[in-house]
């Protein structure tokens, strides 16, 4: 009698640790409460303007002049000049939206990422001795990189950055 409960006990304790509601193949979230040294911006260096009585009046909580502005920097950056305005950008978005645009694309990539990796979940004794099945369950969907490498050097990309391959050497 006491070894069925047993046996039954297990058996639950089994069943109960296969249901999980959001499966967690990969986990790269951070487990201190260290500042993320990713999320600081240097500032430009302060620089005193030529006519003090020109400055703007200061607005707590508004921007300051030596604040970074990604966006400016990278339109700036890749040719584009940032004092057009969004307004510039409309060929391009006319270009990206042809096709339609989902405005929850963000929903629906998640929740198509939940059903695969739930399709793809850990067996049980991998889960149990916290076996890592991330790769495993993406392999079908990585890139080989030294056959595109290839590929592409096939048809005659230039490829002179690629590192050799360490099967070669």
């Amino acid at each position: 009698m006491i070894g069925r409960l047993i046996g039954m006990g297990v058996l639950v304790a089994m069943l109960a640790a296969c249901a999980r509601d959001n499966p967690q193949l990969f986990n790269i979230r951070k487990t201190d409460r260290t500042p993320d040294e990713f999320s600081i911006l240097p500032t430009r260096p302060l620089e005193t303007p030529p006519d003090l009585a020109a400055l703007p009046a200061p607005t707590p909580g508004g921007a300051n002049r030596v604040d970074r502005q990604p966006e400016a920097e990278a339109v700036a950056a890749l040719g584009g000049n940032a004092s057009r305005g969004s307004n510039a950008d409309g060929r391009l978005l006319a270009s990206v939206q042809r096709y339609g645009v989902n405005g929850n694309i963000r929903g629906q990539l998640a929740a198509e990422d939940l059903a695969f990796r739930r399709a793809n979940d850990a067996r049980l004794l991998e889960r149990v001795f916290s076996v890592s099945t991330y790769f495993k369950a993406y392999r079908s969907q990585s890139l080989d990189q030294y056959a595109e490498l290839y590929r592409l050097r096939r048809i005659g990309v230039r490829t002179v950055a690629a590192p050799p391959d360490p099967a070669t050497q």
